[in-house]
């Protein structure tokens, strides 16, 4: 695996991505999709987002990969398209979701001394986020 620092079309291809994040609606339909499989009513009402907002975040979600579609007579149902768009949406989620600001009010809890490294870190932390290693 290439660092994004080793290469600008690399970093290009990351900065396009995370452009497709950094729309509210988007990452509201992203989060909401977690929960498995929808039909658009169903995300309609999950999100607030409604028509033609919805099918026009919806396309762009399309577009760029990060969500597939099932279609059941004229029932359109979304699913996330893989599990690294799943990662990316639940890192985020742990990074700004609201379970966050009651965290920020209590003190962290303590290190334990045998832990090693991020893996370890977390599962003695029970942390939702995801660790990321480089493997090769």
């Amino acid at each position: 695996m290439t660092a994004i620092h080793q290469s600008r079309a690399i970093a290009d291809t990351a900065v396009e991505k995370l452009r497709v994040f950094a729309q509210p609606q988007r990452l509201m339909i992203l989060s909401y999709l977690l929960g498995g499989e929808r039909q658009v009513a169903d995300i309609e009402a999950g999100t607030g987002v409604t028509q033609p907002a919805l099918s026009q975040q919806l396309a762009e979600l399309r577009r760029a990969d990060l969500v597939k579609t099932r279609r059941e007579a004229k029932q359109v149902h979304y699913r996330l398209a893989d599990d690294a768009a799943a990662v990316c949406v639940r890192t985020l989620e742990a990074m700004f979701g609201a379970d966050d600001l009651a965290v920020e009010e209590t003190p962290p809890a303590p290190r334990p001394a045998r832990a090693r490294g991020a893996i370890a870190t977390a599962r003695q932390q029970n942390l939702g986020a995801a660790v990321f290693a480089r493997v090769g």
